[in-house]
């Protein structure tokens, strides 16, 4: 009886941790994944080779890249994105633009939800160590 105390005691220790993340407003959760970062002057398109991975901040933005450098791009119609959405993109190049509309498709049944229209893409750059004040 008291090991199996100790073992959710243990599990709630560990758990703590990842429900304070889950509190995070959007807003807080896009500004950790910028800190330490520069913006610069925003872009029409970004290539798509260079960055695969992309992240949905739930009704604010979505992420692209890793790295060094990443790109936010807050589309129109934010309020439809959702931090568990599947994105599906139909590209005519090997660039993601601004013009391009992203689907939205439900993670777990996998059926359409809609889509937004993407805007500019922010760059966003680490700074380099010697470089901050």
């Amino acid at each position: 009886m008291r090991m199996t105390s100790l073992i959710f005691a243990a599990a709630a220790l560990l758990a703590a941790p990842m429900a304070a993340e889950a509190r995070q407003t959007p807003q807080q959760q896009l500004d950790k994944l910028l800190a330490g970062r520069v913006a610069g002057k925003p872009v029409d398109c970004i290539d798509t080779i260079t960055n695969r991975d992309s992240t949905v901040i739930d009704k604010t933005a979505i992420v692209y890249g890793s790295g060094r450098t990443i790109y936010v791009n807050r589309p129109k119609y934010p309020e439809q994105l959702r931090d568990d959405d599947v994105l599906v993109t139909r590209l005519t190049s090997t660039r993601l633009c601004s013009v391009d509309t992203v689907s939205l498709h439900d993670r777990t049944g996998g059926w359409y939800r809609g889509f937004v229209g993407l805007s500019e893409f922010v760059p966003y750059t680490k700074v380099a160590l010697a470089d901050r004040p």
